[in-house]
């Protein structure tokens, strides 16, 4: 299905490098080829399961290929940065994702088209805020994703800096949760038994959350604590509707990918030469109060509201897509 904004435009092919097989990442994709779809634009996915000389030759295979834009989710710092050198030596558009804007900031970042990020640091400062006015004077614990994450030093960085500014809450432990469920129950159990006092138990996702929630329901210790996580995704909304997970903050990586091939489109088209561009996505808090609100809790999967949301925050973007929404 293509959009009337597409028609009369030269037929075009994206190339979408994808880090791996999680969940995340298939969720990017298909935000990418479905807003594709709805320009007309063909599209190649390649994915580097968690190889960087797999990375490489994805690149350099899209390169041969002749795509007319390239969109690169890197799970390493590098990988961005060597797809900005190739695509400006072949003459490819390419946007970044999830790259924390590295690859912009770096020698080749001057012809990148666009990096587009949930904005890590806004995050930090928003639970921040959030914990200072409804749990003043307790005591904060993290259970990250992997220390060495670049999204993990910025969230949790901002979040410390927010609350020494505030003054009103003070983290005790770190614990590194490597976004792996069964060592977050880890780290949740070390944590409880080590006499750490702690009132809030934050985690870096809800994959993570889930499993330590059900560990502290099994020892009887859920009510002791406030759980709060990141991310709005199909398994930590129904924790934030039952109360069992406090607060979380919206993230869906389906409505990122579209904003991503839609800011490639733009460039590709012919329409904007602007480049260098940091495109980030709001960040929206979640309560049990809005969990059922689309516009908030805003859904991994293709819903119709991700139309309606990039014709509210990017409305140059949004221009592209279809006012009648295809329905989920």
């Amino acid at each position: 299905m293509a959009c009337p904004a597409a028609n009369n435009k030269k037929e075009l092919t994206f190339g979408y490098i994808t880090p791996g097989p999680d969940t995340w990442y298939k969720r990017d994709v298909d935000g990418f080829t479905l807003a594709a779809q709805m320009l007309g634009v063909k599209t190649v996915v390649l994915n580097s399961d968690y190889d960087v000389q797999k990375e490489v030759s994805n690149i350099e295979s899209l390169v041969t290929q002749g795509v007319d834009g390239m969109a690169v989710f890197s799970f390493n710092q590098q990988g961005a940065i060597v797809a900005a050198k190739k695509c400006k030596d072949a003459n490819i558009p390419v946007v970044t994702i999830d790259n924390c804007g590295q690859a912009l900031n770096s020698p080749a970042g001057g012809d990148i088209v666009a990096a587009v990020d949930f904005d890590w640091k806004a995050m930090g400062k928003t639970y921040a805020d959030y914990l200072a006015e409804k749990y003043p004077g307790k005591k904060v614990a993290l259970i990250t994703g992997l220390l060495e994450h670049l999204p993990v030093q910025l969230i949790t960085g901002a979040m410390k800096e927010r609350m020494k500014e505030l003054g009103k809450n003070e983290i005790v432990a770190v614990r590194d949760g490597k976004y792996n469920p069964s060592v977050a129950v880890n780290q949740a159990q070390d944590l409880v038994q080590s006499g750490v006092k702690f009132d809030v138990l934050w985690v870096m996702n809800e994959d993570m959350a889930a499993a330590v929630i059900r560990y502290l329901k099994s020892q009887g210790l859920l009510d002791q604590y406030v759980v709060v996580a990141q991310n709005g995704s199909p398994v930590g909304l129904p924790l934030v509707q039952s109360g069992e997970l406090n607060y979380t903050i919206s993230s869906s990586p389906g409505w990122e990918g579209m904003v991503a091939c839609l800011a490639l489109y733009r460039y590709a088209s012919g329409d904007s030469k602007d480049v260098r561009q940091q495109v980030m996505l709001p960040v929206i808090p979640v309560t049990k109060g809005t969990v059922l609100d689309k516009a908030l809790a805003v859904p991994w999967e293709y819903d119709p509201v991700w139309i309606k949301l990039t014709k509210q925050y990017f409305p140059a973007l949004g221009g592209y897509l279809p006012d009648k929404a295809p329905q989920s």
